[in-house]
């Protein structure tokens, strides 16, 4: 379980540099639903470290106490 979610985390965190890099690419002004995309991308990242370490914590912390 630690394994898939960790993996998950990884390719979250290329999914969202990809779609950061395409967004730059695509456009060189600001507009808001540009940074929307990004901050979704970035967002699904931070769900899926936070649900990591709550794995992680329910597996290791039997083990500590």
């Amino acid at each position: 379980m630690l394994f898939i979610i960790s993996c998950l985390v990884l390719t979250l965190e290329i999914v969202n540099t990809a779609i950061e890099k395409i967004v730059d690419m695509i456009t060189d002004e600001y507009l808001e639903s540009a940074e929307k995309a990004k901050d979704a991308a970035a967002g699904a990242v931070l769900i899926a470290s936070f649900f990591a370490v709550v794995i992680g914590s329910i597996i290791f912390l039997s083990y500590i106490f």
